[in-house]
Parts: structure tokens; C-alpha cells; sequence
């Protein structure tokens, strides 16, 4: 649906504010970008217990790979437990309302998106 590129321009206006957070894109395994950035730790987030499996075998294959890195999950709030980027773009599809549910920036590429492709569909009917 996004590009690569276009995934990685929204991400980097949606923190353009935060002075201590940078946007980087990569290839490869997980731990050895951690290690080109010098990092020690990484943060991988947990929605609902279905996350839960597949980050725990992740975080251990990183430790195989990493044992130097540290893995970190966080449990999302509840109230952004159910968000992900297929509903999101299911609900903003059929006009529902996603404000609050992703960043501004990101809210506004969608809706121009999704209303470019109404219009279309308009006018081939």
C-alpha cells in the first residue's frame, strides 16, 4: 500500500519533533544493525498475547545471535491494543474515523488516498 520510502518519510515527520529520536531504515538481522548503532537494547512492542509467542522465539534466536543484546518488550495500553496497519487501513477505506489512531501526518497521507481512490471509482462507474 506505502512504500518503503513512503513508510520511512512518515515515520520521520511523525517524530521531526522529538530532538533524542531518529528514523532508520535497514536490512538484514535485527542485532547486527543493533550493533552498527552501538546499541545495547532493543524495544519490541507487545500488543496482545498473540505478539507474545512470536516475540518471545524472536527475542530468543537474538539472544542466540546477540548475546551482548538485550531484548526489551513493552505491553501497548489497552486502549492501542487492537491498532494495527490492516485495520487502520480497512477503517480509513470505508470513511471510519482513525484520528487519535495514528499520527496527524499519516492521517492526512490516508485520507488523501483513500478519497483519490473514491473518486476514481466514481468516475469509472
Amino acid at each position: 500500500f506505502f512504500t518503503h520510502d513512503d513508510r520511512v518519510t512518515m515515520a520521520r515527520d511523525a517524530v521531526a519533533h522529538l530532538a533524542n529520536v531518529r528514523v532508520e531504515s535497514f536490512s538484514g538481522l535485527t542485532v547486527d544493525f543493533a550493533r552498527d548503532q552501538n546499541a545495547s537494547v532493543i524495544v519490541r512492542g507487545l500488543r496482545a498475547v498473540s505478539d507474545f509467542e512470536y516475540e518471545f522465539k524472536l527475542a530468543h534466536m537474538n539472544h542466540h545471535l546477540a548475546p551482548e543484546i538485550e531484548v526489551v518488550c513493552l505491553m501497548t495500553s489497552s486502549r492501542n491494543s487492537f491498532v494495527s496497519s490492516s485495520m487502520i487501513r480497512e477503517v480509513a477505506s470505508l470513511g471510519g474515523d482513525i484520528t487519535g489512531l495514528v499520527p496527524p501526518n499519516v492521517e492526512a497521507i490516508l485520507r488523501e488516498r483513500f478519497d483519490a481512490r473514491v473518486a476514481e471509482r466514481a468516475v469509472s462507474s
